[in-house]
């Protein structure tokens, strides 16, 4: 185990610039996720702490060593990639020592690591089997496995789990997790997909256009995020945004009071989750259901306002709407988020709603 720290990371290939100067440490057994849309920068990132990609600029340190000059295989890291990449004519064992093997570590140690990967990741029934022979989700344990053996100070996983389908993937996001409590093993792990971020990270750390957006807690980026894209990626169903005004005292829309806010007057936008909001009670906004998804244990429900703008309400299941029925929404004045026309943050008062 070990701390990674990234000082000013620049990434250019040729004159376009595709990391622009990322800071950020990573503490002692933390599991950290990047996340973000394709081509943000995140896997790039991943690959340059490997030794995959040659840094441009800034210093990657390793357990307070510097590595960035260091070839991937002194670096003290071990990465799972998104395909499992495993040698078909070699069983789970033969896979699992493989890369010890070639090292020159003695025949001993490797059958101690080995066993000890497999108990771990519960692949003792299967390690005379060949990959043709396992399912998906065996063979992506078998690649993790890989990467135990070697006992690094760092694990890297660059979106491990997208070739699964979704029950698998449910199964696998846990068994990382219990590996990651059972290790307590400093991981740097990459997705697109912010519910895996969510449900791993001990911090987030979004990124958009090769710069990071914001950094914290699963909780802290939904409680608090500091834009419209954090905002909007963060959460699923995604946030809703509304276009609202402002007379420098309230949030206002289409003559609805929704929260007290103290600033100069003019346009906004304003940040309500799907899941903050309740249908037909007291409520400020009035709308028509233009389309309800009947989900089993929840509901979302489709809602059009009088000036056209729509949003999505996440109800319990046993609720039931009908397509053009009449509605109210109610927002509890805590939970709204504003933002600016630029989609920066504002923090509202928000202590009173009319």
């Amino acid at each position: 185990m070990a701390t990674l720290e990234l000082s000013g990371i620049k990434k250019s290939f040729g004159a376009v610039e595709v990391i622009h100067g990322l800071d950020l440490q990573v503490k002692d057994g933390e599991l950290i996720v990047f996340v973000g849309p394709s081509g943000c920068g995140k896997s790039t990132m991943l690959r340059m702490i490997a030794g995959l990609e040659k840094v441009t600029e800034g210093v990657i340190s390793i357990g307070g060593k510097r590595v960035d000059h260091l070839p991937p295989a002194l670096r003290g890291i071990a990465m799972v990639f998104q395909s499992y990449a495993l040698y078909p004519h070699k069983n789970v064992r033969g896979n699992l020592g493989f890369a010890l093997k070639h090292a020159g570590v003695p025949q001993s140690e490797i059958d101690e690591r080995v066993n000890t990967a497999a108990e771990i990741l519960e692949l003792a029934p299967l390690m005379d089997r060949k990959p043709r022979e396992l399912s998906g989700g065996q063979r992506q344990r078998v690649a993790i496995g890989r990467a135990i053996v070697r006992e690094p100070d760092v694990f890297l996983f660059d979106e491990p789990l997208s070739n699964l389908d979704a029950a698998l993937r449910v199964h696998m996001r846990v068994e990382i997790l219990k590996l990651h409590q059972r290790l307590g093993s400093t991981m740097v792990y990459v997705t697109h997909d912010q519910v895996e971020a969510m449900t791993l990270a001990d911090r987030i750390v979004v990124f958009r256009d090769g710069q990071v957006e914001q950094v914290g807690t699963p909780l802290e980026l939904y409680r608090n995020p500091v834009n419209t894209f954090v905002a909007g990626f963060i959460g699923s169903p995604a946030m809703n945004f509304l276009r609202a005004d402002t007379d420098g005292n309230s949030v206002r829309i289409g003559g609805a009071h929704l929260c007290e806010l103290n600033s100069s007057a003019g346009e906004l936008q304003l940040g309500i989750r799907p899941e903050h909001l309740t249908l037909n009670e007291d409520g400020a906004l009035k709308g028509v259901v233009s389309v309800f998804e009947h989900l089993g244990g929840e509901s979302f429900v489709h809602v059009e306002l009088p000036d056209k703008q729509t949003l999505v309400a996440k109800l319990d299941g046993e609720l039931s709407f009908a397509p053009g029925e009449q509605c109210t929404l109610a927002i509890k004045p805590s939970q709204c988020h504003v933002f600016d026309m630029q989609g920066r943050k504002i923090v509202p008062n928000t202590h009173a709603m009319v």
